[in-house]
């Protein structure tokens, strides 16, 4: 199967319905995915990327179906990790020799996975590879969006930029362009990859951005690695890109809970309550950790001004769901959120204090010592509660 981009340059990947896990089990992907692959056909013919290693058979029997290998050129690896270059060694089996073009860092990557020494071509940013018909691949060097080696090309003359990860969505259809796919969709899929992908690496995305700017390319497509490709408007996803980086919120509040006998349920609804009667307009959102996706949570948590997290304490500490999900936020380094922390007990009371303290840990600005409830809230527990709601909206 292949699907024309422009002119010369096709779509040879494949699409993932039934991806529900990424990442191992650490991402959700409930609209599937796709790993998508790029021919280009001049002088000079170029594959780049190929797909995931499940699939690099199914990939290399669909490729030949479209081209003789032996007359592939070059092959561009943006980045090594297996679900772009899974199929390499399926591919190279059969033509060893061909050259790879990667970064430094790519060949150390790829290297390290499929322990091959295969002809690699180390490029950086700025270099050039004339590919004919007046058409060169200009490399630009991605570092940390989001792995060390990644990296772009930009094919001249047809102004398309093979992004690799950035402006990527987990989002499986058979249409492959932004402008053909619901748009509500699009955005939710492309916020959810950033939110959980991209953002600890934000403070690089406004460099880079500025970096490809300052090559002074027409961006007429932007190939992505993943989900459709952006051919209408591509501006948009990168201007997108630009107001995520930057310690991005809306007026939302998300509250997080888990919860052992629904005491810590009961608060969090409360406090909501609270919240509502001072402050009509701001979107709450409330979600159980231990039954909710953790990476839908994420990316609300992303949205939001405030956070606010509850658990009951166990063991002098808090809920594994709980644990769970700080310990992510730790490592996403969202920036420019508040917090505060609730829970109920029974006899020691310490998970408001322990929320507390990875909150700020995490990075969020924690504006109270939190609330605690002992047993199961009565009404002056609740009253309290809607209270600390009522509080906590002005902070």
């Amino acid at each position: 199967m292949h699907i024309k981009v422009k002119n010369n340059v096709d779509w040879v990947g494949k699409i993932d319905w039934q991806l529900k896990k990424f990442h191992g089990n650490e991402l959700s992907t409930n609209r599937g995915s796709s790993y998508n692959s790029y021919l280009i056909k001049e002088e000079k013919n170029v594959l780049i990327d190929t797909a995931w290693k499940p699939y690099a058979e199914e990939y290399v029997a669909n490729l030949k179906k479209e081209i003789d290998l032996e007359k592939i050129d070059f092959i561009v690896a943006n980045h090594g990790e297996i679900d772009h270059s899974g199929a390499l060694p399926e591919l190279m089996k059969q033509i060893p020799d061909t050259p790879i073009y990667c970064s430094a860092a790519g060949v150390k990557s790829i290297k390290g996975h499929y322990h091959q020494d295969w002809n690699f071509r180390v490029v950086k940013t700025g270099d050039r590879l004339d590919i004919g018909n007046g058409r060169e691949l200009v490399f630009i060097e991605m570092k940390m969006l989001h792995w060390p080696d990644s990296m772009a090309a930009y094919l001249t003359k047809d102004n398309i930029l093979f992004s690799n990860d950035a402006f990527g969505q987990h989002y499986a259809s058979e249409h492959m362009f932004n402008d053909l796919v619901d748009q509500g969709c699009l955005y939710e899929e492309a916020l959810k990859y950033y939110a959980n992908i991209i953002a600890p690496f934000s403070p690089l995305v406004e460099k880079k951005i500025d970096e490809l700017l300052a090559l002074n390319f027409q961006v007429d497509i932007i190939a992505t690695s993943h989900g459709v490709i952006w051919r209408d408007n591509p501006a948009q996803i990168i201007e997108k890109y630009l107001q995520w980086s930057k310690g991005y919120q809306e007026n939302q509040i998300t509250i997080l809970y888990d919860t052992m006998w629904d005491g810590t349920k009961r608060m969090a609804e409360t406090i909501t309550e609270g919240i509502k009667s001072r402050d009509n307009d701001v979107t709450i959102k409330l979600f159980n950790m231990a039954r909710h996706d953790k990476n839908d949570i994420i990316t609300e948590v992303f949205r939001s001004k405030m956070v606010l997290v509850g658990s009951p304490t166990v063991n002098r500490g808090v809920t594994t769901a709980t644990a769970g999900i700080l310990e992510e936020l730790e490592g996403l380094k969202f920036k420019n959120k508040k917090a505060a922390a609730f829970g109920c007990y029974g006899w020691s009371g310490e998970s408001a204090a322990r929320i507390g303290k990875l909150l700020e840990k995490a990075g969020f600005e924690v504006v109270n010592e939190g609330i605690r409830c002992m047993w199961n809230p009565d009404e002056e527990s609740l009253e309290m509660c809607r209270k600390f709601g009522m509080e906590v909206i002005t902070r």
